[in-house]
């Protein structure tokens, strides 16, 4: 079963949708916070580091790591997200727009974060090479790339999933399932009387295939973690696939 090309934007409509925002309001953030500052200490970079923040969402987490001394931009794709971002800018935080297949900033950073499975999305393959030959583009030289994925390993090896998600009066029917190559995640639910269906789609990309999209982008992967405590990466148990890459 092919992935239905009328979807393979499904995350411009999906992300700016008031419905997006109320299925994921109660994620637990205390342990992505856990992970920002361990992530920190690990990099151990000094104060006025300037960061990208590479799909930050409403800047949760560029907040975060702003608070942690860094010179901190965060881009999204969502206007909706940013419009509500902006309330928090300071001199040393600053949210905008763009597309993480074409980053334009004049302005080079030290460190790029791409965090929660904030990646894989593109229906063409050729866009996750974009995204990454993109970011070491706008890397200083040594700059580094954090980036957090889910391990497809271990996913695929639990699919199909299915289960049920009650938030005020709106009832979620989410199932996950595999086709093609993407990890598909079907959303189905009813408010006021209309039924509603979206879907989230991420290819399965495991540590070779990241691998060869570092070679080809002229970056050089040196660390890899397999949860938010940063311990060592087991393709059969790790929940996550965290990278730490390095430019040349």
């Amino acid at each position: 079963m092919k992935v239905p090309k009328s979807n393979k934007n499904w995350f411009a409509e999906w992300f700016d949708s008031d419905y997006y925002h109320i299925l994921y309001q109660h994620r637990d953030h205390s342990e992505a916070e856990t992970f920002i500052r361990n992530l920190s200490e690990y990099l151990a970079l000094p104060k006025d580091t300037k960061v990208l923040d590479l799909a930050c969402g409403k800047g949760r987490h560029s907040i975060q790591l702003n608070e942690l001394g860094y010179n901190v931009t965060g881009l999204d794709l969502s206007k909706e997200s940013i419009q509500f971002a902006k309330q928090f800018e300071n001199n040393k935080l600053h949210f905008t727009t763009g597309d993480m297949r074409k980053l334009n900033f004049k302005e080079k950073f030290d460190l790029v974060f791409n965090l929660f499975t904030s990646f894989g999305y593109f229906h063409e393959e050729t866009d996750n090479l974009k995204v990454i030959k993109s970011i070491a583009d706008t890397l200083k030289p040594k700059g580094k790339l954090v980036l957090d994925y889910l391990n497809t390993s271990r996913v695929v090896k639990n699919l199909p999933q299915s289960e049920s998600v009650n938030v005020g009066n709106i009832n979620f029917q989410v199932k996950k399932e595999l086709i093609d190559q993407f990890i598909v995640k079907n959303i189905h639910f009813e408010d006021k009387s209309e039924h509603h269906n979206y879907q989230e789609f991420v290819r399965v990309i495991d540590l070779e295939k990241f691998k060869t999209y570092f070679k080809q982008s002229g970056l050089e992967l040196i660390e890899t973690f397999g949860d938010y405590y940063l311990n060592s990466f087991d393709e059969t148990n790790s929940e996550r696939l965290i990278l730490v890459a390095q430019k040349s």
